[in-house]
């Protein structure tokens, strides 16, 4: 079964807009990023030059390579080495724009990575990269050519790409954020977010529901997943032990957010504690930190920063965890032992995270999302967020079910915060009758605005 992609039209727009620069797409492993390129390279490309740097492909372009840059002393240079090695790898290769060149896995060799700028400024076809494991090539040994790329990052399944897969996307798009439309309307989109809050959105867990409709095989699958992602990534560390730290990462990362509601002073040594009881000598703080930056890299995890009264000046970053899926989080916070219902709040706060997350930089200030922090009555705010449409403040309550948030309400009385969104469950919207305090259905956070003081 193919699934509706929405990057599909971001890479068609990039092909439109002709910048000349290689574009580099990310995202975590699994998400279905070569399936999505490869789509769009024979849909939009007369010829398609595909490269991968972990087969035999990647191995056979190198050679090519080392064949078109050989060079001895009173040779005059190639400066036409790159083109040449191209064309040795597949003798169709013309460079005009109806060739597009995609090289994957591309963190697999520095001296390719590093060719990026002269593919951006010497050829006329496209070029795009992408790999798994991006984080790599922040080693010394790549160069990072930040002008001549562009980039795109692709997630798991969205929630709104999830009820493409049952025909409800238009439903999803139209239906009113302020309860006017019919009620059978937010139910049927309820029990499709209770469903993807359950598997969340990598797409072979997702087609696995749909071929069985089995939860325990989702869970395997996602199991699966992480597993593959522990042994592919210990091959970028030399330090065994360190290798070994992501399985009880994930493990704390759970407990984290189980434990803590105002943000940890240092997320780091939080985690050495809860998960490798320091006193055992086994794990430094710095094989703490490295685990933690591949995970985040990888795009496994996100960071969010606490805002301090909601004063977007008074910001501590890297203050809490979120998983980079919703899926993932459910598994491994049942696997912690939390209870249901802790799971499900928490849950929605990473779905409202990931909503949040897609609209930096354009939309919300920051670089990544933030939660806010009331001193007056050490409460807490879910998120906070400051406008770049407006330049207001926006509250966010998010609560899986219902109830109120009582420091939401005291700092928008306060004044720290223009308005507020609570983010319900089993809402179906409305709204005050001064336009500041607005109810919206949980599922809907992708579709909340941010340009109400307009």
């Amino acid at each position: 079964m193919e699934f509706k992609r929405d990057i599909y039209q971001k890479l068609v727009q990039w092909k439109k807009d002709r910048t000349g620069r290689v574009l580099e797409v990310s995202g975590a492993r699994q998400v279905g990023k070569t399936y999505i390129l490869k789509k769009f390279a024979r849909e939009n490309f007369a010829c398609v030059i595909y490269i991968n740097m972990a087969e035999l492909t990647g191995e056979r372009f190198l050679k090519c390579l080392e064949q078109a840059e050989y060079w001895e002393p009173g040779m005059p240079v190639d400066e036409n080495s790159l083109h040449k090695a191209v064309t040795l790898f597949a003798p169709e290769f013309q460079d005009t724009e109806e060739t597009v060149i995609l090289i994957d896995e591309i963190q697999e060799s520095a001296k390719v990575y590093n060719l990026i700028r002269t593919f951006s400024r010497g050829f006329s076809s496209y070029v795009i990269v992408t790999g798994s494991y991006l984080g790599r090539i922040l080693s010394k040994e790549f160069f990072l050519p930040a002008g001549d790329l562009d980039t795109l990052k692709m997630e798991t399944l969205t929630f709104a790409e999830f009820t493409d897969i049952f025909g409800e996307r238009e439903r999803y798009e139209s239906i009113s954020l302020d309860g006017t439309s019919a009620p059978e309307e937010y139910q049927s989109l309820r029990k499709r977010y209770d469903l993807y809050q359950r598997i969340g959105g990598y797409p072979s867990v997702v087609l696995l529901y749909l071929s069985f409709g089995d939860l325990e095989r989702c869970d395997a699958e996602l199991e699966r997943l992480m597993q593959t992602f522990v042994n592919e990534s210990k091959r970028y560390f030399e330090d065994a032990m360190e290798a070994s730290a992501f399985e009880e990462l994930f493990h704390g990362i759970a407990v984290t957010l189980i434990k803590e509601k105002q943000g940890s002073g240092d997320l780091v040594e939080e985690l050495s504690k809860i998960v490798y009881k320091e006193e055992s000598g086994r794990f430094t703080k710095r094989m703490v930190h490295r685990a933690i930056g591949w995970l985040h890299a990888s795009h496994i995890i996100g960071y969010a920063g606490k805002s301090i009264n909601c004063d977007y000046l008074n910001i501590k970053e890297n203050a809490r965890f979120y998983f980079m899926d919703i899926g993932l989080a459910r598994y491994f916070l049942t696997r912690a032992g939390a209870a249901e219902g802790v799971v499900k709040g928490i849950v929605a706060e990473n779905f409202v995270y990931l909503a949040l997350a897609r609209r930096i930089p354009r939309e919300i200030a920051g670089t990544s999302p933030w939660f806010g922090s009331y001193e007056k009555n050490n409460g807490e705010l879910d998120f906070y967020v400051r406008s770049l449409l407006d330049f207001k403040n926006y509250g966010i309550e998010v609560k899986s079910e219902g109830g109120e948030g009582i420091t939401a309400k005291a700092l928008l009385h306060a004044g720290n915060l223009d308005y507020l969104y609570n983010l319900r469950g089993k809402s179906f919207g409305g709204v005050t009758e001064d336009g500041k305090v607005r109810s919206v259905p949980l599922y809907l956070a992708d579709r909340i605005q941010f340009d109400l003081g307009k």
